[in-house]
């Protein structure tokens, strides 16, 4: 990446699109009974446990989660629209290929998060801590994830468009593959940084650009003397 010119004009970086998520008269569940394949629309689930269920396909609208827990629960190809999802926790989370669209997701305690190949749209995290976050292959339009920990992020094959990581901390960050465009890292810390070749579309700052300058010089073959 060329460092800007003096005097030259700054590129134009889109930020993500989001608008908050708005829930009313929402009706309380304190113990569900969460099947497969279901649908659930304008529910309130506080402090309820999912541990282990199958749930794969089952479909969230409107619906608020307070502190409930997915540990180990199967959530292959589910939809979660339109939802706010507070203190989500499961030290594993299996969501392979599922949907979220109008999403906020408010302090999130998850270890091994299993979302590869989904779909993200108009997705918002805040704070939290996450040790592996696997989107793999997954499809992210318009996601902010802020005041974050997560000690591995793959992106690997991923499609990105109009994301950002703001004030995040991330061990290593994998982007082998990956496409990206307004892929917005500035102000975010990293160790490490894997795909160096698929660094096209992310925009970062003149810091972060000292901490690539030798990752950069090793995968071009540059000796620096």
């Amino acid at each position: 990446m060329a460092a800007k010119a003096p005097g030259s004009k700054a590129a134009k970086v889109t930020a993500p699109r989001l608008s908050p998520v708005t829930l009313a008269d929402l009706r309380e569940d304190s113990a569900p009974d969460f099947q497969r394949s279901e649908r659930y629309d304008g529910v309130r689930y506080s402090r309820a446990t999912a541990d282990g269920l199958e749930l794969s396909g089952a479909d969230f609208a409107e619906c608020e989660f307070q502190g409930v827990s997915f540990n180990d629960t199967q959530l292959r190809g589910a939809t979660f629209r339109d939802c706010i999802l507070s203190e989500l926790y499961a030290p594993v989370f299996r969501a392979a290929r599922s949907t979220w669209r109008d999403v906020q997701l408010n302090n999130p305690r998850l270890g091994s998060a299993e979302l590869y190949e989904s779909g993200w749209q108009t997705v918002r995290v805040d704070g939290g801590k996450l040790d592996f976050l696997n989107l793999r292959g997954s499809k992210l339009t318009d996601v902010l994830i802020s005041d974050c920990i997560i000690n591995e992020l793959d992106l690997g094959s991923a499609s990105g468009t109009r994301v950002a990581l703001k004030n995040c901390t991330i061990g290593t960050l994998d982007l082998t593959g990956a496409r990206l465009k307004d892929f917005d890292i500035r102000g975010t810390d990293f160790r490490t940084i894997s795909g160096l070749g698929s660094l096209a579309g992310v925009v970062i700052d003149d810091y972060q650009l000292s901490l690539l300058a030798p990752l950069l010089a090793g995968h071009l073959g540059v000796v620096v003397l």
